[in-house]
C-alpha cells in the first residue's frame, strides 16, 4: 500500500502543481523519486504532527492541495484538535493519510496501534473516512480524494497486503465495491482486513454457505443504497474491521440499522474489543489474539446460524 501511495502521489503531482506532500518524519526513502521531481513541494515536518496539520490547513487556505502522511495514530489522535478546528471547521481540501492502521505495527506496542481513528474522525463534520483494501484501491482512493477537494482521511495498511482486485474497479467515495456475489449471508469488510474476509468466505463455502463479500472502503459517507439492499436480502450481515468495536465501521452500520428500522436482520460485528493489546508480536499473531482470523470469523458465524 505504501509503495502504491508513493507512486500515485508522484503521478498526481505531475498533473497538478498545487499538490504538496507533508511527511511526519517517515517515508524519506519512500518519497525519494517524488522529492527529486518536486523538491519545492515536499516538506518533512519532523515529529511535530500537530504543526504539520496546521501547516497543511494554511496551505489549503492559500489555494494548495496538501496531503499529510505519517503513522496512523500520530496523524490522527496526536493532532486531533488541529484536524477538527484547522481543517474540518473550514472545510479545507486536506487529505490526511494514516499508514499502518489497526494492527499493522503490532510489534511496536500501544503507541503504534490505531484502534480508534475511524471513530474519532468520522464524528467530525465534513470529514470523509476512506479505508482502501489493497494497493489498487489506494491508488483510486487518492485520485478521488484529491478530486473531492474536501477533508478526507485515508486509512492504509503498512505493506505486503495481498491484492483483492485483478484489475482496477470503478471506485467512488461513498460507493462500496462488491467483490463476490452470494445468496446466504453478506460479509462487509473494511480496509486491509479484507483478505481475511475473503478467506472466511472461502471457508464458509466449504460448509455450504455462500457469502457475498463487499469492500466497504468508505465509512463516511456510508453506501446506504448498498446497505438497504443487503439488509433487505440477507438474514445475516457481518461487519469486519481491524478497529475497535466501539465507534468504528460496525458501529456506523449499527447506527444506520437502528435509524432505518432494519433490526429484523441479524448483524454480527467483528473487531477489536474494548481493551488495549499488551502482548507484542507481528500482525498475524495480533489478529489471533484479538479474534480477527478467518477461522474465528467462520466459527462465530456458524455458531450464530445454529
Amino acid at each position: 500500500m505504501r509503495n502504491a501511495f508513493a507512486r500515485e502521489m508522484e503521478n498526481q503531482a505531475k498533473n497538478n502543481e498545487n499538490i504538496v506532500l507533508l511527511s511526519g518524519d517517515i517515508g524519506n526513502r519512500l518519497f525519494d523519486s517524488y522529492k527529486k521531481r518536486f523538491p519545492q513541494r515536499f516538506y518533512n515536518c519532523g515529529v511535530a504532527e500537530a504543526n504539520m496539520t496546521s501547516m497543511a490547513a494554511g496551505m489549503a487556505m492559500s489555494g494548495l492541495q496538501p496531503v499529510t502522511y505519517t503513522i496512523a495514530p500520530f496523524n490522527t489522535s496526536r493532532c486531533y484538535e488541529q484536524i477538527k478546528i484547522d481543517i474540518c471547521y473550514h472545510n479545507l481540501p486536506v487529505v490526511v493519510v494514516g499508514v499502518g492502521a489497526g494492527l499493522s505495527y503490532a510489534g511496536l506496542g500501544a503507541t503504534h496501534h490505531s484502534f480508534e481513528d475511524i471513530s474519532i474522525l468520522r464524528i467530525l463534520p465534513g470529514m470523509h473516512v476512506v479505508c482502501p483494501a489493497d494497493a489498487i484501491e489506494v491508488k483510486l482512493c487518492l485520485q478521488e480524494a484529491l478530486k473531492l477537494k474536501k477533508p478526507v482521511y485515508i486509512r492504509m495498511g503498512k505493506k505486503n497486503e495481498p491484492l483483492i482486485h485483478d484489475s482496477p474497479p470503478k471506485f467512488e467515495i461513498g460507493k462500496a465495491i462488491t467483490i463476490r456475489q452470494g445468496k446466504d449471508i453478506c460479509l462487509l469488510g473494511c480496509g486491509n482486513i479484507l483478505p481475511v474476509v475473503c478467506e472466511a468466505a472461502d471457508k464458509l463455502e466449504k460448509s455450504g454457505i455462500h457469502a457475498m463479500v463487499v469492500s466497504m472502503h468508505t465509512i463516511k459517507p456510508l453506501d446506504t443504497e448498498l446497505l438497504e439492499k443487503v439488509f433487505s436480502t440477507f438474514s445475516m450481515v457481518c461487519t469486519i474491521e481491524e478497529h475497535s468495536l466501539i465507534g468504528g465501521f460496525g458501529s456506523a452500520v449499527a447506527e444506520w440499522v437502528v435509524d432505518n428500522s432494519m433490526i429484523q436482520t441479524n448483524l454480527l460485528r467483528f473487531g477489536i474489543k474494548d481493551a488495549f493489546l499488551h502482548k507484542t508480536g507481528n500482525q498475524e499473531n495480533a489478529r489471533k489474539i484479538t479474534g480477527l482470523t478467518s477461522e474465528n470469523i467462520v466459527a462465530s458465524i456458524l455458531k450464530k446460524l445454529g
